[in-house]
């Protein structure tokens, strides 16, 4: 009779510690899969910002072509996207690099034949199906990072997260000086 309780014990803490292993392994895994979601977010971001710095130097040259002496503002365009494009991207880099690219745009109000121009407006629309692939892309960031920050502070497996490495993952955010621009109502006038 205690050899059967004995045994019976045995594989009570068996199963228990096998169960327990088994489902640590299924949280490890997961949370391994919904990190690796976030970092393609992270990585297709910085597609598309490369995408965005390589197609501004053939837009300024086809500008130069028509508004030469609009150096000030070819320049800070350039000197934009060598900021941006140097090191990790940061939000106020890549804001700085918005502000010129709009005043750039801005010029072909000013010059008739290059808004007609065809390769101007190839490029303008190149860059503007960019800037949407961009915020497509912060989009599925931000979704990514809520189903590995869910998983992860979910239970059982916030019992086990932090042991096994797994950090908050950071949503990506509005920079201080887009804040200000985005919750004001845009102005309409006909």
């Amino acid at each position: 009779m205690i050899d059967i309780l004995g045994w019976f014990w045995t594989s009570a803490i068996l199963v228990i510690v096998v169960g327990t292993i088994a489902l640590i392994i299924g949280i490890y895994n997961t949370l391994v899969r919904l990190r690796q979601n976030v970092r393609q977010g992270v990585a297709d971001i910085d597609a598309q910002l490369k995408q965005r710095h390589d197609l501004i130097p053939n837009l300024v040259e086809t500008v130069k072509g028509y508004a030469g002496h609009e150096a000030q503002t070819l320049t800070a365009v350039t000197a934009a996207r060598a900021a941006a494009a140097s090191g990790q991207p940061s939000s106020s880099s890549e804001q700085g690099l918005k502000i010129a690219l709009d005043n750039l745009l801005a010029l072909s109000e000013d010059y008739p034949e290059l808004k007609a121009n065809t390769n101007f407006q190839e490029l303008q629309n190149e860059l503007a199906e960019v800037e949407d692939k961009l915020a497509a892309s912060r989009r599925a960031l931000n979704a990514a990072v809520a189903r590995f920050n869910g998983a992860r502070e979910a239970f059982p497996a916030v019992l086990f997260a932090g042991l096994l490495g797994f950090k908050e993952a950071d949503f990506d955010r509005l920079d201080d000086s887009e804040k200000g621009v985005v919750d004001q109502r845009p102005a309409v006038a006909f």
